[in-house]
């Protein structure tokens, strides 16, 4: 399970060195792509494999616009010597990623964000609606 919050910087070439702890995890293959919530997602391949699959099995008339979405943007890639992982630069864009960003687990897989975007996030607004999401799914 991928949890915790990081910060990290974006190389000239916008690649990012995740925490070992986190790159363990991974393994060597991983899959980036766009996430609903402005960010970059990245999955283990398996996991990557088994969400696709999912997609896959539903009708396309429902999924066709988010098979779209995920797939035009998805990429695989693995670490290089260094531990670094090489951001696509439309990913990039599509993030606003430029230098500082904040890498956080989310169970099943792992989030890169702008870090001002984080804050904006993450903020103790949106408290009152997790809260509400918590108590709705009985908890």
């Amino acid at each position: 399970m991928f949890c915790g919050e990081y910060s990290h910087n974006l190389d000239a070439k916008k690649r990012i060195i995740l925490p070992s702890k986190l790159r363990e995890q991974l393994g060597d293959g991983v899959v980036m792509t766009k996430s609903v919530d402005r960010c970059v997602a990245l999955y283990p391949v398996e996991r990557w494999n088994a969400f696709t699959a999912k997609l896959d099995s539903l009708p396309d008339i429902e999924t066709r616009q988010v098979k779209r979405f995920l797939y035009s943007a998805a990429f695989e890639t693995s670490v290089d010597g260094q531990g670094r992982f090489l951001i696509a630069p439309n990913l990039c864009d599509y993030a606003s990623l430029t230098r500082s960003v904040k890498v956080i687990g989310v169970g099943d897989h792992i989030e890169i964000w702008d870090e001002a975007l984080w804050a904006e996030e993450n903020s103790s607004e949106n408290t009152a609606d997790i809260a509400n999401v918590l108590i709705k799914l009985g908890f």
